[in-house]
């Protein structure tokens, strides 16, 4: 009996290592299968690393846009690597590869310009790092490359300073001469906000661009280059500019030179924030195309669910509006930026 009392025991402690096993196994099976799902089951219990490069601090758009960014990355809880490139793509190309040595979770930046991109973001993609371009796109043909591109659709905004021109002047009778203040030479709002005005406004022979120069998006530049304008050409109508803050420089010049903005010179803009508004309320802009800065909700939602390997559509486009000088008086009080 002795005998067969000390079996039963070595029966009963063998079958209960074995059900110990059988649910340690089934344990860390569960956390693979977890794990193998994506981030999901890490990242989201723990601080997101973002490492984002802005463009600079050439205009109100620009400084509103990095607020946001700032401020949003905040409220999400997240540790923000910021790089200002100073309007140089030499430096936002250094500032993405210090993301890269410094394990960033997710990288985003708004670029320069489009082009020159390919070896550094093929850098972050072998690193494992996922890449968000924001209010800029670059011409890449290799999307694989980023994740996706948020930010305003800039040849949706030329077309809708055209067509509002357009409309102005779709009784002339005689040549309508445009001057037009580009942004940074090579980067997707200059090349975007051109084609899409030039699309629109080609459908009226009589209006006519006879002067295109770069303004850097800078109000000191826009002065400066509009002064230029002014000396060349006596017979101004219209100056379409690329932003606020390029027309804000231009209608010095134009106050300057003796001449009533938004009466002697019909000024379209493209931005909308405060300053613009300001100017478009007292009559000195007649049309503003919106361009919204305040991308900071959407692309900290967007970092979230990259993090998490959640599905993210290539192409997310902000909503925007326009503003004659009468709406802009109404809406000026309540603006955010």
């Amino acid at each position: 009996m002795k005998r067969f009392g000390k079996i039963s025991l070595v029966l009963s402690l063998t079958l209960s290592m074995l059900m110990l096993g059988a649910c340690s196994s089934n344990n860390s099976g569960g956390a693979a299968e977890e794990n193998a799902g994506g981030n999901s089951g890490t990242k989201s219990t723990k601080s997101i690393t973002l490492g984002f490069s802005q463009v600079g601090a050439e205009s109100g758009w620009r400084s509103a846009n990095t607020k946001s960014i700032q401020d949003s990355a905040k409220e999400a809880g997240y540790t923000l690597k910021f790089s200002d490139a100073q309007q140089k793509q030499e430096n936002q190309i250094k500032a993405l590869r210090s993301f890269i040595q410094q394990k960033v979770d997710v990288i985003s930046f708004s670029p320069v310009v489009e082009s020159g991109w390919d070896t550094v973001l093929k850098e972050a993609k072998d690193a494992g790092i996922p890449v968000i371009l924001t209010d800029r796109a670059v011409d890449s043909k290799d999307t694989s490359l980023y994740v996706t591109f948020l930010g305003s659709d800039f040849v949706e905004e030329g077309r809708k300073a055209g067509q509002w021109l357009t409309e102005q002047y779709k009784d002339a009778a005689e040549d309508i001469n445009i001057v037009e203040l580009q942004g940074t030479t090579g980067s997707a709002p200059a090349n975007d906000r051109m084609q899409g005005f030039k699309e629109v406004i080609s459908s009226n022979p009589n209006l006519k661009i006879i002067a295109s120069q770069t303004g850097d998006f800078t109000r000191a530049k826009g002065k400066e280059v509009m002064q230029a304008f002014l000396k060349a050409h006596k017979d101004i109508d219209v100056l379409y500019a690329h932003n606020d803050d390029m027309a804000l420089g231009a209608i010095q010049a134009i106050e300057a030179a003796g001449l009533k903005p938004g009466e002697d010179i019909i000024i379209i803009s493209v931005d909308a924030v405060k300053d613009g508004m300001q100017a478009a309320s007292e009559g000195k802009i007649n049309f503003i195309v919106e361009c919204n800065p305040l991308l900071g909700p959407q692309l900290m939602k967007v970092v979230q669910d990259v993090v998490d390997v959640k599905s993210v559509e290539a192409r997310i486009v902000t909503e925007e509006t326009t503003f004659t000088s009468e709406q802009a008086k109404e809406a000026l009080p309540n603006r955010q930026y």
